[in-house]
This record gives structure tokens, sequence and C-alpha cells, in this order.
């Protein structure tokens, strides 16, 4: 399949505010955007989503009939949309409103007013989900490696299935929580395994413990998803169970490609 370029992209800017939606576009346009439809408020951008999709929708967080959520949510719940980047730009900084974006996989959260640099990274990161690009690794034949992947999020899950099947890797089996991880892992053979940290009935770290101090799973790799920040001092704690990787939420596929190709040829 031939690659999209940034050129190629046909973005759908969902701002309600006149000011902002004329910065943003002439953002996206200094960055060779060439195709850039408009929309003032959620109604708008689901009826243009309608009638003629979208390869990226960007976002700011509040409008008159609704938040980036319910737009979010409308295109993951939809079969011909749910395969569309959704890039947050919001000045929203408290943490429980950006959790819910990032646990229902967005490609990028961008700070408002934000830097060229970061429109760039989020653009990119945008293109490596529309992009599929086999993963080559020296001692797997990367269609025949088995991940599982723990979430307790469905639209976090399917985010990151994503990510890890246009990479190549389409052996990938799902659990909730740890627990059932657990149950998986007692019944099958896993040469990856990719974990939220936050979940019900056993969290990522006590699913990682179990994997690294049990003897016949002690060698599978552990990278574990956080929308905490990777080098926090919690985080750092987290790693010191033996967690091999820590990435954060937004899942980046180039970040995460960079990661797997060390991982897989240990």
């Amino acid at each position: 399949m031939e690659h999209l370029s940034i050129s190629d992209l046909n973005i759908l800017l969902v701002e309600p505010s006149d000011t902002q939606r004329k910065i943003i576009t002439g953002m996206l346009t200094n960055e060779n955007v060439k195709q850039i439809d408009t929309a003032a408020n959620i109604a708008e951008a689901k009826s243009l989503v309608e009638m003629h999709g979208a390869d990226l929708i960007v976002s700011a967080m509040y409008f008159e009939d609704g938040t980036a959520i319910d737009m979010l949510k409308f295109t993951k719940e939809h079969d011909s949309f749910k395969h569309i980047p959704f890039m947050l730009v919001s000045s929203e900084s408290r943490t429980a409103k950006l959790e819910e974006f990032k646990q229902a996989g967005v490609a990028a959260i961008l700070p408002k007013p934000f830097e060229t640099i970061h429109l760039q990274r989020a653009l990119n990161a945008s293109l490596d989900l529309l992009n599929t690009d086999e993963l080559e690794l020296d001692l797997f034949d990367v269609h025949e490696v088995r991940v599982l992947l723990v979430d307790d999020s469905k639209l976090a899950r399917n985010h990151i299935r994503r990510v890890l099947e246009g990479m190549g890797l389409q052996k990938i089996k799902e659990a909730e929580n740890g627990a059932m991880a657990l149950t998986l892992i007692k019944d099958e053979a896993f040469d990856l395994v990719v974990t939220d940290y936050n979940m019900p009935e056993m969290d990522g770290r006590e699913l990682s413990e179990f994997i690294r101090f049990n003897p016949e799973t002690s060698h599978i790799p552990i990278i574990m998803v956080t929308s905490e920040a990777a080098n926090s001092l919690h985080m750092a704690n987290i790693q010191q169970t033996g967690v091999n990787a820590l990435c954060d939420k937004p899942f980046e596929p180039n970040e995460v490609r960079t990661m797997l190709a060390a991982l897989l040829s240990d």
C-alpha cells in the first residue's frame, strides 16, 4: 500500500473559535497540509465526517453542544470511522479530564497554545497510525510473535492493537485485567506482554511481578503503558518490578517500534 504523507491528509479541524480556527489552519498549511475542513461545533463535525470521512480529526475540548469526548466516542463506535486518528488540542491541564482521552486512544494531545514542533510530532504520530510498516526482527517472524494485551479499557485496547497490527504483529490475545491475563498466561505461551498500569482486580504492577518472578514466564518482555509520566518517581519504582519498558499514553507508534525492536532482538 502506498504510504500517505502529510500533504495527502484530509484533516477535519473542529474548533469553536474563529480566531483559533484561522491560527491552527495556518499552522497546518505551513506543515504542507493541503486539505482542511473546519467545523465550529460537534454537530457540524459529525455531519462532515458522515458525508466524506477524514484522515485525521483535530479537535478542541469544549463546544456549545458537547465536548471532544463526544466526538471521539462517535468515531470510535462507528465501524466506518473508528480508524480515524483523533488529535486533541486543549489548554485543559486537569489530569482527570485528560485521562479519559488517553484511555480512549487519542493519537496525540497538544497543549494550547502549541509550538510547531509539537504539531509536527503529532502529525507524524497520526501518519504512523495510517501507514502500515512491518517491523523487521532478527530473531522472530513478526507475524508469529505472540502478544498478550492487557487493559481494562476496550477503546485503549483497540488503539494499542491497531498500532501493533500496523507493525505486522498478528497474534494478539486480549485481557481486561491482570487476573484474566494470568489465566491466559498459565494456559498459553507468549513472547511479549503489553499491559496497562491502572486496572481493577489485579493491576499492571502485580501482573508484572507475577510474570517476572515465575520461572516459566520470567523471560517474557513486558511493556507497561501508563497515562502517568514514564519518568516520574512512581513509575521508576514500578520499573524495579521487572518491567522492561514504560510507554506513555498516547501510545505513539514510533516510540513503540523502537521498544519492540530492542526487546525482541535480545
